[in-house]
């Protein structure tokens, strides 16, 4: 039987990409009756007569996935998010960042927008930046206008499969069109009544740009940590998961431990303000959620 990746999933169909041929498939009604639903990157065993008539037969097992968007085995996230216009967010930035981390998907931060602003800005920027790498993270700052920092992002796409994620009206189809010009992704203008993008990505579809799969997604519906325990949160700032090795109590939640290491840094300037302050409004948050049914 033929193999392939999802690459497009519309309307009850999947797309199946298998030796450079796309083949139209329906899943299988078995996957319904177990509550599975194929995704946009999964590899899969097929079976057609035709390029338009196939049937998904198995999913094989992923290494990951995301519920919304609806993807699996992605290999990196690549998280929009603009200088200005909306306002770069430190406390949303961290929140793509757990969940990501979450998933076990290596992030890359890339700030866009950097031609429309000011100097003071710019450098606010470059210091949240230095921050985010200190922390382990790689930061790109890009414009789709001036194309300022669009050519470091080739190395990170060449052969993965990567996610673009960020709120409405950041700039991801701008920057996707960019990278690929005769993609010609639809792309509006920030709502200034609203104050955020609307939504121009309808599906979840991977395209071929430079040497690598892309997802230009609809965006993350739900930033809730649903499925994240208190004890998770930790490994999900790099930083904080580094410092708590020298905790004196295991499973130390840094709040108000004694010989907290994470506390002492903080308390030290060590540790950024925000990325702590977080981190307890994230555990917070995971603690009082109401539990599941």
């Amino acid at each position: 039987m033929p193999e392939g990746k999802i690459v497009k999933a519309l309307s009850g169909f999947y797309y199946v990409l298998s030796n450079d041929k796309l083949v139209q498939c329906r899943g299988r009604g078995v996957f319904r009756k177990n509550k599975i639903t194929p995704l946009v990157g999964d590899e899969v065993v097929f079976q057609a007569e035709n390029d338009t008539d196939g049937y998904i037969l198995e999913i094989k097992e992923r290494k990951n996935e995301l519920v919304r968007p609806p993807i699996a085995n992605v290999d990196q996230a690549i998280l929009v998010f603009s200088a200005v216009e909306p306002n770069f967010s430190t406390a949303l930035l961290d929140r793509f960042l757990v969940l990501i981390e979450y998933n076990r998907i290596r992030p890359l931060i890339c700030i866009t927008k950097m031609d429309l602003a000011s100097e003071t800005e710019k450098i606010n920027i470059r210091n949240f930046a230095a921050d985010y790498k200190k922390a382990g993270y790689d930061v790109l700052l890009t414009s789709s206008e001036t194309e300022e920092g669009i050519n470091e992002l080739f190395p990170y796409i060449k052969g993965e499969i990567s996610v673009f994620a960020g709120q409405s009206g950041v700039g991801k189809s701008s920057l996707l069109n960019v990278l690929r010009p005769d993609l010609s992704l639809k792309t509006n203008d920030i709502s200034n009544h609203l104050g955020r993008g609307r939504h121009t990505t309808r599906h979840v579809e991977l395209i071929h740009i430079g040497e690598g799969l892309v997802a230009d997604t609809p965006g993350f519906s739900s930033l809730e940590f649903s499925e994240i325990e208190p004890e998770d949160l930790n490994f999900c700032f790099p930083e904080i998961q580094q410092l708590s090795e020298e905790c004196k109590f295991r499973g130390c939640l840094h709040i108000s431990e004694p010989k907290c290491a994470v506390k002492s840094a903080y308390d030290n300037g060590e540790l950024p303000g925000y990325r702590y302050e977080h981190y307890l409004e994230f555990l917070d948050e995971i603690k009082n959620r109401k539990p599941r049914y």
